[in-house]
């Protein structure tokens, strides 16, 4: 069973609404969660935010966060993760905003950095990866990554 099966199993199993929000994968995890027969069921909709004004306005990440901290960092990820499960209902939300290149990075925030935000049971969780590679391998990871994120989070929450 992939990972994407795995959660969407998970997520079937315990009727956990799912949502999230995307910048820099633009869509793909969306596209892998709803790759999964019967997804239907747990997944309503999710939100693509690729610029500032996209967060802010549909997402309600606050200006100041941006300004402060700018789309690429935990605070904005947090932000967008609770405001896609606010918006949504959902009982988890995920969010990834990163730079996945060529171009954009800074020697702060180098190509590849990508800041993820998952809400989940009234809390939300943070994480910056560093991914090498093209823009679509930055992607790619980014999907692989919030999944397993995701599929970990459920698991230990379902431990305690």
């Amino acid at each position: 069973m992939s990972e994407i099966q795995k959660l969407g199993a998970i997520l079937k199993e315990k009727n956990l609404k799912i949502s999230g929000a995307e910048s820099c994968t633009g869509g793909m995890v969306a596209a892998e969660i709803t790759s999964v027969n019967g997804i239907s069921a747990v997944f309503n909709e999710s939100f693509v935010t690729y610029s500032n004004d996209a967060k802010h306005r549909n997402l309600g990440v606050s200006e100041s966060t941006l300004e402060k901290f700018g789309a690429v960092s935990e605070e904005c990820a947090l932000e967008m993760a609770e405001g896609a499960a606010e918006r949504s209902g959902a009982d988890i939300a995920f969010s990834v905003t990163g730079i996945a290149g060529p171009t954009g990075g800074t020697k702060e925030k180098p190509v590849g950095t990508v800041c993820f935000g998952v809400f989940f049971k009234g809390k939300t969780v943070t994480k910056t990866a560093h991914f090498s590679g093209d823009r679509e391998s930055v992607r790619r990871s980014s999907v692989d990554f919030v999944i397993d994120l995701m599929i970990s989070l459920i698991e230990e929450a379902a431990e305690l």
